[in-house]
C-alpha cells in the first residue's frame, strides 16, 4: 500500500521517515519529495508497505502524531485524477507523447475567429 505523509519537518530525511513506519511492518520504500529548484523538502512524502494490514495500522496510529514538533497527517495515497501510478513516473501519456497530432484544419487554424476562441 502506498501511504501519503504530509506536514513533515523540512529537515526530515528519507531514512527518518522509514524509521517511523518500520515498527508497524516492512517498509518497501520511503521518499520525501524535494523541490527541484531549492533542493529542499516540500514537507510531504510517500511510504510504501507490502502488508496492507500493517499499513492501515500505521496510518491509524501515526496520523496526528508529533514528529519533530509537527503533527503529521498520514493517509492512503490516491492517484490524482487523470493520472495513473505506473512505470512512467506517475504520468499516464498516450502514445503520441501528449502532443496534439491533429491537422491544422482540425484545429481550426484556417478560421481565425474559432482559433482565437479556442482555449488550450
Amino acid at each position: 500500500m502506498n501511504i501519503y505523509v504530509s506536514n513533515l519537518s523540512f529537515d526530515l530525511l528519507d531514512g527518518d521517515l522509514k524509521d517511523y513506519f518500520t515498527p508497524y511492518g516492512e517498509v518497501s520504500s520511503a521518499k520525501i519529495i524535494m523541490d527541484k529548484l531549492t533542493e529542499r523538502s516540500r514537507g510531504f512524502g510517500f511510504v510504501e508497505m507490502a502488508d496492507d494490514t500493517a499499513a492501515r495500522k500505521a496510518i491509524t496510529e501515526l496520523n496526528g502524531s508529533m514528529v519533530n514538533g509537527r503533527p503529521i497527517k498520514v493517509n492512503e495515497a490516491k492517484a490524482k485524477p487523470g493520472r495513473d501510478f505506473n512505470s512512467s513516473g506517475g504520468r499516464d501519456f498516450n502514445s503520441s507523447g501528449g502532443k496534439d497530432n491533429s491537422s491544422p484544419a482540425e484545429r481550426n487554424y484556417n478560421n481565425p475567429k474559432s482559433y482565437n476562441e479556442t482555449r488550450y
